[in-house]
Formats: C-alpha cells, sequence, structure tokens
C-alpha cells in the first residue's frame, strides 16, 4: 500500500514541474537549460517533462486554480524574487489543490486496490503549509 504522498511524491510533483517547466519556456522564452537552473533540476529533466516521458500522468494544468498556482510560481522564479524555500512552499500549495480537487484519487485506488474511494478523505483538507516564504527579504537562507 503507498500511502498518499507516496503517490504525490511520484506523480503530482513531477506533473508540477512539468507544467512549470511548460510555462517557464512557452511564456517567457527561457531555453531547457535557463528553465533547469531555475526549478534547481537538470537539462535531461526538463526535456523528459517537455517530451512528455515524465510528468504526464495528470493532466492538472487543465484546471483554472492550478494554471493560476503554476503562473505564479514561473513569474516569481522569473523574477528572482524567490527562494528555495519559496518555491518548495509554492509545490506543496499547487499539490494541496491537487489533491483537494481529488486529481490523484484514480492513482491513489491504482497503489491500493482496497481504497474505498467513496470513504477516502485524506485529501480533504490536506495538510496546511504554514509561514509562507515569498521574498527573499523574508527568508535569509536558500
Amino acid at each position: 500500500m503507498k500511502l498518499p504522498c507516496e503517490v504525490a511524491v511520484k506523480s503530482v510533483v513531477p506533473a508540477i514541474r512539468a507544467c512549470l517547466a511548460k510555462e517557464l519556456i512557452e511564456s517567457y522564452g527561457l531555453k531547457q537549460r535557463e528553465a533547469a537552473n531555475l526549478l534547481g533540476i537538470t537539462q535531461t529533466a526538463i526535456s523528459k517533462y517537455s517530451h512528455h516521458v515524465r510528468g504526464s500522468i495528470l493532466p492538472i494544468a487543465r484546471e483554472k486554480a492550478i494554471k493560476v498556482q503554476i503562473e505564479k510560481m514561473a513569474a516569481l522564479l522569473v523574477s528572482h524574487e524567490s527562494n528555495v524555500m519559496a518555491l518548495a512552499f509554492q509545490i506543496c500549495l499547487t499539490c494541496r489543490l491537487v489533491r483537494e480537487k481529488r486529481l490523484m484519487c484514480e492513482l491513489c485506488k491504482q497503489s491500493n486496490s482496497k481504497l474505498d474511494m467513496e470513504q477516502c478523505n485524506f485529501c480533504s483538507p490536506p495538510c496546511t503549509p504554514t509561514n509562507e516564504p515569498i521574498l527573499k527579504e523574508h527568508t535569509e537562507q536558500e
């Protein structure tokens, strides 16, 4: 049995990164290497996201609230007003939105066939991160 957080790490986080990579490349005209540097991942990972080899199992960008969150994260990254903790916080918020909208329920069901989806309320409401670090002035350490 996989816990919902394990399912999120394997499917939701890569989907978020794939959407972020796409936003950075298409909306801001960044090269794969530049997007990779901003996200703290390799250019190879960006290439896999771009070619739908990784991060494509959940079509999360179809949800307006998630799309807005992706756009917000991309803008923060490009403006260089964010840091590692701010990005982590924003990814957690986006994962929370995915879970609240029950977009990963089918993946949870696939990982645990005994899970009763009608009774499951693990993701509603999920844990909430606090102390949002957004600007470098708010968090000195990266």
